[in-house]
């Protein structure tokens, strides 16, 4: 938090914004049967990255910049040559101040280590002796597993109470503190106001805070971990929605409430060192010179990957002229999602036939959906987690058959909670463990079954047909596909098969909130196979042929196998296109599948496959592991070129958009949810201790909502250590994502202006942004403060010194 001035008498009120600026500078984290990628640095896009680097460093002690050994090594290897070091410096607050030889020496030590400015507990633990730090996170994260827990627990908590109540209900009864040493600490909870905004203020008034805490409420957010960012994501879909949650809120009281209850009882040894504490978390945030330093290498080894992306780009296939027209009709045209696997599906799928053209969509296609599965009352929100639902759609079943799948599944959880049941789990055990030797050999040996798809979905609420209409022509237009369509369009989601992970949501769609595709894709597709529709398309301009038919697919990215969804429509006229379709999917899924292995261990095309029905395998693919550039331009600019699956890749047609109305849309939300997924990343490879999950092979699953790295503390969020390195070496590099758009810059001008937290992410630095020029090349680089640079210059004189790091 940004260091604050003094106020009048600390009341609740008085504290409110600052609590809500603690609370803001917490990223969220969605529950295991939604994951969704979250930026770690959501709450510092105001900042640049030494700024925020300094920050977290003095909050923690966690670096958020790679060892200085890793640039080192890229420095060596000449990956990093010395105008990348030249331009970052160049562009940094250290110009002048430190010569380019100063700064390969610094790349060549590791910078001294910080120590965390010390919480209260902290300095009880230096105190007494008794490790303060370990027995409140533990309490804390005891008690949260009950209250939040979805169904996984035998036994639950009591629901119907907000958080910071039930716990002074539970404190109160809870001995393990006062065992410890922890004296009256019952006493104490129960002396607390039973509001948590007015407990907050009275902790603050017993600390010496009164309404000038600076970082320390950020810093007791961070120091619990998964469990205040799951708080925090309660509070960010409750505003999203117009609801209002204060369950980060009531976290926050009821940490302050321990460090009330410690500074009470050593008080007399700590008062002095608190002082100095509280002093260092109202000082201004100023970066240190080896946060500075750690900002130009970070920076230098990004613009060495840029210059990769730009060599490769100007060696495009230029024979195509910039306004291209088909001369031949396509056999298909596929569209998926812009997740960066999808790009060596595609290149591997284009290779296939001369008449295979695909193109790159955000992975929801533009509906929005709450959806209902089969006999289930749980609605899933298909779309990004930044957009509210705009369609309700369930799975299209008779009432007899969800009745009776309801029951099955009814008796099967029956069935599991008799197993683990207490007084029945250890005779069933015996009596039944004999029965599960084929399941258990089946599992062994990687022989799953396969999984039969889901009932075709349709939307609850009938829609009119200018609604319809008006939808499929938005949809359509901002694909850029509203002419020369081919025999058969292919809608094709994308999701993920694995077997034993928890963390097996994070797999699917980046941008369905940790689901597949599969049910967005074929409601656009019954969509445009609709015969008003396409007339109605028809007076928007939009002529679709007699003979197009629109399919939807599911791409699983673990096997490369293509599931097509084509008994939801009609195919009689269309057996030879879609027998060859197959075809040509079942080559690009061999291809696919080759190129993978290389960076799978111990796999090949024939094995890769398995990985998906391997218990044991902690790498069953690497998912988005490499993302590093977001390319929005027409796809003849990319279709020579392997770009490796490090790239999202939207296909957009800046003539075709009039108003530029799609170009918005594009830098709002696929560019601001492929950030998203970059800085997740990114934060989960330097900083694994705070902003990843840890060790897949120590994970327990509590409360169904997470992972724990153990039997006990912190939720962990974030991506699992396996899922960014391979054991030896890193299997992603961490670098802040570049944005390639052709497009004018006097409209991107006009839309960052019109969107100023968009325009933070790129002011300071989160986001790289690059113009294409006609020929297709990178041409200018955003300096920052909508002012732009020619690419390769080195920004000389644009580059605000704030958004270097």
């Amino acid at each position: 938090m940004d260091q604050v001035s003094p106020a009048a008498p600390s009341q609740p009120a008085d504290l409110s914004k600052l609590i809500r600026a603690a609370v803001n500078a917490v990223p969220p984290a969605w529950p295991l049967s939604a994951t969704v990628a979250v930026n770690p640095f959501l709450g510092q896009v105001g900042r640049s990255f030494a700024e925020t680097a300094e920050q977290v460093i003095r909050l923690s002690g966690v670096s958020i910049a790679m060892p200085r050994a890793w640039y080192a090594g890229k420095i060596a290897e000449g990956t990093i040559t010395q105008a990348d070091l030249a331009e970052a410096l160049a562009d940094s607050p250290l110009t002048g101040a430190m010569t380019l030889d100063a700064l390969k020496a610094a790349a060549l030590r590791e910078p001294a280590p910080v120590a965390a400015i010390p919480t209260i507990a902290d300095l009880a633990r230096t105190a007494s002796g008794i490790d303060w730090p370990r027995l409140v996170e533990e309490r804390i994260g005891a008690f949260a597993a009950g209250h939040f827990d979805e169904g996984q627990a035998l036994w639950t908590a009591p629901k119907g109470q907000g958080l910071y109540a039930a716990w002074r209900i539970y404190a109160r009864h809870d001995l393990t503190p006062e065992i410890a040493g922890l004296k009256g600490f019952a006493q104490t909870v129960a002396d607390l106001p039973r509001i948590s905004s007015r407990a907050i203020a009275a902790s603050a008034e017993t600390l010496g805070i009164g309404t000038v805490p600076g970082s320390y409420f950020h810093q007791l957010l961070l120091s619990l971990g998964g469990w205040a960012q799951y708080a925090r994501h309660l509070d960010f879909t409750a505003e999203r929605d117009g609801r209002c949650d204060e369950t980060v809120i009531d976290l926050l009281a009821i940490r302050l409430a321990f460090e009330e209850a410690l500074y009470r009882q050593y008080e007399e040894m700590l008062a002095p060192d608190w002082q100095k504490a509280l002093a260092a978390h109202r000082a201004p945030i100023v970066p240190s010179q080896d946060r500075e330093i750690d900002a130009v290498l970070q920076a230098a080894a990004e613009r060495a990957e840029q210059r990769r992306l730009a060599a490769l780009l100007a060696k495009a296939d230029k024979a195509k002229p910039v306004e291209a027209t088909a001369v031949h009709r396509s056999a298909v045209q596929a569209a998926f999602c812009i997740d960066v696997r999808s790009e060596v599906f595609r290149r591997a799928f284009e290779s296939a036939d001369a008449g295979v053209a695909t193109l790159g969509f955000a992975g929801f296609f533009g509906l929005g959906a709450e959806h209902r599965g089969e006999a289930s009352d749980l609605k899933e929100h298909r779309l990004p987690v930044l957009l509210k639902p705009g369609l309700f759609s369930c799975t299209e079943v008779s009432d007899e058959k969800d009745r009776a799948a309801r029951i099955e599944a009814r008796a099967v959880r029956a069935f599991g909670r008799f197993k683990q049941a207490a007084v029945s789990s250890f005779a069933f055990v015996e009596a039944m463990g004999p029965v599960y030797a084929a399941k258990l050999l089946a599992g062994a040996l990687k022989l799953g079954g396969h999984v039969k798809p889901a009932a075709k979905p349709r939307l609850v609420e009938a829609l009119s047909l200018e609604q319809k209409v008006g939808m499929a022509a938005t949809v359509l237009k901002a694909m850029s596909l509203t002419e020369d369509f081919a025999r058969i369009v292919l809608i094709c989601g994308h999701g993920a098969s694995v077997t034993n992970n928890p963390l097996a949501s994070a797999l699917q769609c980046g941008a369905c909130g940790g689901h597949a595709g599969d049910v967005n894709a074929r409601l656009l597709a019954t969509l445009l196979n609709e015969e008003p529709v396409r007339q109605g398309l028809v007076t928007l301009g939009i002529a679709v042929p007699q003979d197009t038919l629109f399919l939807a697919g599911l791409h699983d990215t673990t096997t490369d196998a293509v599931t097509l969804f084509d008994a939801d429509v009609d195919t009689a006229g269309h057996a030879e296109d879609l027998a060859r379709l197959k075809l040509w999917l079942a080559s690009a899924g061999r291809l696919a599948r080759a190129e993978r292995s290389r960076r799978l261990a111990q796999s090949s095309e024939r094995s890769i496959s398995a990985r998906s029905r391997d218990w044991s395998e902690v790498r069953p693919e690497w998912g988005l592991a490499g993302c590093s550039a977001f390319i929005a331009a027409p796809r003849r600019r990319t279709a020579s070129l392997s770009l490796d699956g490090r790239s999202f890749l939207h296909d957009y047609v800046w003539r075709k958009d009039e108003g530029f109305k799609v170009l918005e849309l594009i830098l709002t939300a696929p560019v601001v949810v492929a950030s998203w997924i970059s800085l997740q990343y990114f934060g989960s490879a330097t900083a694994p201790s705070l902003f990843g999950a840890g060790n897949k092979l120590l994970h327990n699953v509590v409360g169904g909502i997470g992972v724990l790295e153990g039997n006990g503390g912190l939720l962990r969020a974030g991506l699992a250590w396996q899922s960014v390195h391979d054991g030896e070496g890193f299997a992603h590099d961490p670098l802040r994502l570049w944005v390639v758009v052709e497009a004018p810059k006097h409209a991107i001008n006009e839309i960052l202006a019109r969107h100023p937290s968009v325009k933070a992410l790129f002011d300071n630095g989160w986001l790289s942004l690059f113009i294409l020029n006609e020929a297709g090349e990178m041409a200018e680089r955003y300096s920052g403060d909508l002012a732009w640079s020619a690419f390769g210059d080195g920004g000389k004189g644009n580059v605000p010194r704030k958004a270097a790091g």
